[in-house]
């Protein structure tokens, strides 16, 4: 799961140079319900989800259709490393959200230090690695976060007694409809190259559709808590297929910076509260692009 949910970045970056956001996350989502929904009808997981739509669509707002087309946005001017850096403060966020929403104990002494070495290892990336930093992008990506942290929360509130793959399926569907009228009306001038062909339709079969399969057993085998480490290494996997594939440059400033919302994550989401915390909101759920 490491690996997987951290290819994306790289295949994000290859694919929207020569497809538009919208048209990528389309493509996406279409190839993804195509292999989830012939499984989720037989299964009959599709009638109790659609049937609670609305906090459906929130969720597919706050993890998919919003985050997704933004991180696309967002490569177009960000290194591929740099964004996946980025995205490991999701679990920072989550632990605001836990804190604002009244969670006991959420605000330990051990947490809060976690929260403020965390955001000084983002403000390390931003401030001091700048290359190929440019300012908007990295705001847009700082939305992702927050969609990626609020997801799972709205997810465990709202949809946990549903059927994962229902869940999954419909939210990908929903997604690749709305989608399909502002993608097919901006189609590219010419024939994508065929990297950017292979990007899509792996971004589609394995880091969506094989993705979710495989995280359902993850959580199944280890519990939904444990499952939580993978947040904090797929962005070391995006760092190194950037570096190799890309030729990135990754700087000292990257290096610290990572290892500081690495312990920051761990920390904040530390102790009794935290592991409680992920029990609650860890639920299937696209923390990486």
């Amino acid at each position: 799961m490491c690996v997987i949910w951290g290819v994306p970045y790289l295949l994000i970056k290859v694919a929207v140079g020569e497809l538009s956001p919208a048209m990528l996350v389309f493509c996406r989502t279409a190839i993804g319900t195509a292999v989830l929904l012939p499984v989720a009808i037989k299964r009959g997981d599709l009638v109790p989800v659609l049937a609670r739509w609305r906090p459906l669509l929130a969720y597919t707002l706050a993890e998919l259709a919003i985050p997704w087309v933004l991180l696309s946005t967002a490569e177009k001017e960000l290194p591929s490393s740099l964004t996946g850096l980025l995205v490991a403060a999701v679990p920072l966020v989550g632990f605001g959200f836990a804190a604002a929403l009244g969670a006991r104990d959420v605000l330990a002494r051990r947490n809060l230090v976690g929260l403020l070495v965390g955001l000084v290892g983002v403000a390390g990336l931003v401030g001091f690695d700048g290359t190929g930093a440019d300012i908007t992008s990295v705001a847009i990506v700082g939305i992702v976060v927050i969609g990626y942290a609020a997801g799972p929360i709205i997810l465990s509130r709202t949809l946990h007694d549903l059927p994962n793959l229902g869940v999954v399926t419909a939210s990908l569907g929903l997604c690749a409809l709305g989608y399909a009228p502002l993608a097919l009306s901006n189609p590219p001038d010419a024939m994508p190259s065929g990297r950017v062909i292979a990007s899509v339709v792996a971004l589609g079969l394995v880091c969506t559709a094989l993705a979710f399969m495989l995280f359902f057993e993850l959580i199944r085998e280890i519990g939904p808590a444990r499952s939580t480490i993978i947040t904090y290494v797929n962005p070391a996997v995006a760092v190194l297929l950037g570096v190799v594939f890309l030729h990135e440059a990754l700087g000292i400033a990257s290096i610290i910076g990572f290892a500081l919302i690495l312990a920051g994550s761990v920390l904040a989401t530390s102790g009794p509260t935290g592991q409680r915390e992920a029990d609650e909101v860890q639920v299937p759920t696209i923390a990486e692009p």
